[in-house]
């Protein structure tokens, strides 16, 4: 494996950042997950702004978007697959310990995995624990990721792939890396991003390719939503057959199968959308 390290393409065992960088010592950094098919990135340039969105946010250097696509096209042609998981890292840098950034300026990383296809319907749980809508954080996708971790952890072991949060008023709000949906009454509905949710691109893809609805939901929504669908950057739109102890029979039901073919032509048909 080739990754890029600040500046240039390495080999795995030489791709190192300092153990006082700043997104190691205290998770002060953002990310991006790009879908890679045969060597071609989907959805790139949203991927690039909401990374430059993200950045700003922590009050980070914006990251200069030439750079990076560099790197990622480097990297994608140093580590040719099938499918592969694109994570695109920009960190505060080397820094003092403590929360304090230092001036030696960011860390760039790209690195490539290899993946597969995800199934047509998946198993998703709640958790007790909220989402802030109010956080300082709240919408960024940064590296702080231990809360996720943990929720997926639990999800893992009920058997599912994926657990959902509500945020601190009750409200349905997303996955550990995914956007949620419900289908009420033959239509599609998505928590805003008021909820406190990530922005995510095929979140937003979705809500302008299949008209969806942006409205607040309760998080017991989903013990009656006819179905339920998740979407994010190697999901695409998946179809959820159980939630909790609840299983949802037929899944994926036909507004959401109708949803995934949409998502299919509309992606296949433009790889930059």
């Amino acid at each position: 494996m080739r990754i890029w390290v600040n500046g240039g393409l390495r080999d795995a065992d030489d791709a190192r950042v300092s153990v006082l960088d700043h997104g190691l010592t205290v998770g002060d950094g953002v990310f991006e997950t790009v879908r890679v098919a045969q060597g071609r990135p989907f959805a790139l340039t949203r991927h690039l702004d909401r990374l430059t969105r993200s950045a700003r946010g922590l009050g980070l250097s914006d990251p200069d978007p030439d750079e990076v696509r560099h790197a990622a096209e480097a990297v994608i042609a140093a580590n040719p697959m099938a499918l592969g998981r694109l994570r695109i890292t920009f960190t505060g840098g080397l820094s003092p310990l403590g929360s304090d950034r230092g001036d030696a300026g960011p860390s760039l990383v790209v690195a490539l995995g290899e993946t597969s296809r995800r199934p047509d319907s998946t198993a998703v749980i709640t958790v007790p624990w909220t989402r802030n809508e109010r956080s300082a954080v709240a919408g960024l996708k940064t590296t702080s990721y231990a809360e996720n971790v943990v929720a997926l952890a639990r999800a893992h072991e009920q058997g599912a792939s994926e657990a959902l949060f509500p945020n601190t008023v009750g409200q349905l709000c997303e996955g550990t890396g995914s956007n949620v949906f419900v289908v009420l009454d033959g239509r599609i509905h998505t928590p805003p991003l008021t909820s406190g949710c990530l922005a995510g691109i095929t979140r937003a893809l979705a809500v302008e390719w299949t008209g969806a609805q942006e409205t607040e939901l309760p998080l017991d929504i989903l013990g009656s939503a006819e179905e339920v669908f998740l979407t994010s950057t190697l999901r695409d739109i998946q179809a959820v057959h159980r939630v909790d102890g609840r299983e949802l029979a037929g899944a994926p039901g036909p507004v959401t199968a109708k949803a995934m073919r949409i998502f299919d032509e509309r992606a296949g048909d433009d790889l930059d959308p």
